[in-house]
């Protein structure tokens, strides 16, 4: 097994006992025993991943993971952008679950149907129902399409979000290959919090690029649901004005409230807007399953939790991860994010079934790299502290903070971070 830590961690954070029996565990005639508990994972993505590793790891084998994921191969929304400017394939970004499996962990190609808190179960769509000592959701985001009056089901086949990487995302890019020179490409950004704060203005950029370099007449007009870019915002005003002026047109406080999709248009409150390609992303809120559960607690949107154990606030036994959560102050939706997610939920239920004591001030950090274009990248990061007598996690002052400037040896450690969080969650 690859343990992504070293021995010392290791003891640190599930305890002497635990590491006693990971160890033997390694010895050239393993005991077989019964394991303590079985642990669900739903969703085996940044959060969910994570934490089915890191669970089936620090337990020591000794608690039985399982892992339930509706697709087959694991394709990571960031970098997904690169798809759309050209300088990635879809298949760049596309991983498997088998090191995963060959770390222990028992992956499922299912989709959960319903959660039963109370009997403590799952059923699903292929096979019988599975039961659960502890329970980890880990659902991403899904769309409110009826937020937008016109962007019903005939709709959503022409015009598209791709905001969850896979074949939308190809099907964009098609739809920017086949737009003429000389066309529109609309884009149009929702309020926050949406999934990763900074994504749709990377997108801006890489859809930019691509047409600097194949489709020089044409342009990108970008509607913003929001007062201004939320994140980052002035890298991308000098990437746009430097490198894709007469390009970008960005309108703020134009939040798409129609969608004409046989016209080829969208309503604002005052104002209609043509596209040849309309890229709309719709508001969001946590996966379908939070929702079937009853873990959606806030603005009929997002889920409420712990932050020193990820649990539900309304469901015990159940821990919530990633963009799913309702987010503590100044913490984005994030694939770092959730890989942290993940690793506090792990720790936490290592504590619960074992005894361990957890972790009672965790420290966790985002970093969220950009690209501009094929060459260059830029970063923000954020360091978030448990506070006990708030019960949340709050920013640490004077931490983190966003680029100096773009550059080429930023995208280099944007290719690096990358590499290293699939590593750490896949294996």
């Amino acid at each position: 097994m690859n343990i992504p830590y070293s021995r010392r961690e290791f003891i640190k954070l599930v305890g002497a006992g635990a590491a006693s029996a990971a160890l033997a565990g390694c010895a050239s005639t393993p005991e077989i025993k019964k394991p303590i508990a079985r642990v669900i994972v739903i969703g085996g993505g940044f959060g969910g991943a994570t934490a089915a590793r890191y669970i089936r790891a620090w337990g020591g084998g000794a608690i039985e993971v399982f892992l339930i994921e509706r697709n087959t191969q694991f394709v990571s929304c960031p970098l997904s952008n690169l798809v759309l400017g050209g300088s990635r394939r879809i298949e760049d970004l596309t991983l498997g679950y088998g090191k995963l499996r060959d770390e222990g962990v028992v992956v499922l190609n299912d989709e959960v149907k319903a959660i039963d808190a109370g009997k403590k179960r799952i059923s699903l769509t292929k096979i019988a129902d599975l039961n659960y000592d502890r329970l980890v959701v880990s659902p991403g985001i899904d769309f409110m399409h009826d937020q937008i009056a016109g962007y019903d089901a005939e709709a959503q086949k022409t015009v598209l979000h791709a905001w969850k990487a896979g074949p939308e995302t190809v099907a964009l890019r098609r739809q920017l290959e086949a737009m003429k020179d000389g066309g529109v490409v609309l884009l149009s950004i929702p309020k926050a919090p949406y999934r990763c704060p900074p994504g749709p203005y990377e997108r801006v950029s890489q859809i930019a690029f691509y047409l600097k370099q194949a489709k020089p007449r044409s342009k990108i007009l970008v509607l913003d649901g929001n007062e201004d870019i939320v994140s980052k915002k002035g890298l991308f005003l000098a990437a746009w004005n430097d490198l894709y002026k007469g390009i970008v047109e960005y309108k703020p406080n134009n939040e798409v409230k129609e969608v004409v999709a046989k016209a080829g248009s969208v309503k604002t409150d005052f104002d209609t807007f043509k596209g040849d390609v309309l890229n709309v992303i719709p508001p969001q809120r946590a996966g379908n399953i939070a929702a079937q559960a009853k873990l959606i607690t806030s603005n009929n949107r997002w889920c409420d939790v712990d932050w020193l154990t990820m649990e539900s606030k309304v469901a015990p036994g159940i821990h919530v991860l990633g963009d799913a959560t309702l987010s503590a102050a100044a913490m984005p939706k994030s694939g770092s994010m959730a890989n942290n997610h993940g690793k506090i939920a792990a720790a936490a239920i290592i504590a619960q079934l074992t005894g361990v004591a957890v972790d009672p001030q965790p420290v966790i950090a985002n970093t969220c790299y950009s690209y501009v274009s094929d060459k260059e990248a830029m970063h923000v990061t954020s360091v978030h502290r448990y506070d006990a007598e708030k019960k949340t996690l709050l920013p640490v002052a004077g931490a983190g903070g966003v680029s100096a400037q773009r550059n080429e040896l930023e995208k280099s450690y944007a290719d690096a971070w990358a590499r290293n969080i699939w590593a750490d969650m896949l294996g």
